[in-house]
């Protein structure tokens, strides 16, 4: 090759590069936001991580992800979404239901994919679940609508108990009114007495098992999000040391010597959700992207503390669980 001819292509090839490099730095950015602390929302992140991997994007390589973690404290969630919006993320993930509608009031054009507990459609997040039609899909695990289902499992333990407690957090408010109309419906039409007890942090368990001993509560459901995620442990030993039967919508929670547990798998909800942010970064339009809802659901029976707390569980109960502890 001539001398001329190899320093024309060189300065042909400087050119070029130049515009390509620039697109490859230039990739997607997730932006992650949370209303959980990073350490008990690692794990559900890493379920999201790899739904992101089942479409093709590996972090680091061809996607990044900026993560905004309000550790319960949610009054800074509308803030971090903003934050997430003037960086021009590609996507938002909001997971968990505070995010979620922080992060539909902070952008109607960049797209958000969900993981809520709750019902999208009643929350305003969605027109329906089949079309959703705006900037907002993701995947719901149910955890209100299944509420009603844990009472009924504990009654039909519990057949003799007149007075139940449920556990609520306040400070989220639309999840926390949304798991006490469910559950309250629930009790009446059994014609039981229901208790919605307030818990806002792990400091308030103490007091609320004096409140269900006050109450003579006979049996607990303990709701969902983030502080009894949190407490799980702690709410595990309190319920045996206060000899007071309880259900969860975590598996967790048996596994730490609590009772029962009965709920989705959550982490399969992330990994969806991690899928359809894959989706919506390859270009599908989340206003037609149905919302995936939750359709394995698991009981899980402690028979340890059954047999610690005194109690005989139904054979038609243990057929039904999908593990049992011994």
């Amino acid at each position: 090759m001539m001398r001329r001819e190899f320093i024309s292509l060189l300065g042909g090839l400087a050119a070029i590069p130049l515009t390509a490099r620039a697109q490859q730095a230039a990739m997607p950015v997730v932006g992650y936001l949370s209303a959980m602390s990073p350490d008990e929302g690692e794990p559900r992140a890493a379920a999201f991580r790899r739904g992101l991997q089942e479409g093709g994007y590996v972090v680091g390589q061809n996607v990044a992800i900026e993560y905004r973690w309000a550790a319960q404290q949610i009054d800074r969630l509308p803030t971090m979404a903003a934050d997430l919006v003037k960086r021009r993320v590609t996507v938002i993930a909001a997971v968990t239901t505070p995010a979620v509608l922080a992060a539909q009031a902070a952008t109607t054009t960049i797209p958000i994919v969900f993981e809520t507990g709750s019902d999208p459609v009643r929350l305003g997040l969605v027109a329906n679940l089949n079309r959703p039609g705006g900037n907002v899909t993701g995947v719901t695990s149910l955890v209100v609508e299944v509420a009603p289902k844990r009472l009924e499992l504990l009654h039909e333990l519990l057949p003799t108990a007149g007075v139940m407690a449920l556990l609520v957090n306040p400070a989220d408010r639309a999840l926390a009114q949304a798991q006490a109309r469910e559950v309250l419906s629930a009790a009446r039409n059994r014609k039981l007495e229901l208790h919605v007890l307030n818990v806002g942090s792990e400091g308030d368990f103490d007091g609320v098992f004096a409140d269900v001993k006050r109450l003579r509560v006979g049996g607990l459901v303990i709701g969902v999000g983030s502080v009894f995620i949190r407490g799980i442990d702690k709410l595990a030993a309190l319920t045996v040391r206060h000899a007071v039967p309880a259900i969860s919508q975590y598996r967790d929670f048996p596994a730490a010597g609590g009772l029962m547990s009965y709920g989705s798998d959550i982490s399969d909800s992330y990994r969806l959700a991690g899928a359809y942010a894959g989706r919506v970064l390859k270009g599908e339009n989340p206003a037609e992207l149905p919302v995936v809802q939750a359709t394995k659901f698991e009981l899980v029976i402690n028979l340890k503390t059954a047999k610690a707390l005194g109690l005989t569980v139904p054979n038609t109960l243990i057929g039904r669980a999908d593990e049992v502890i011994e």
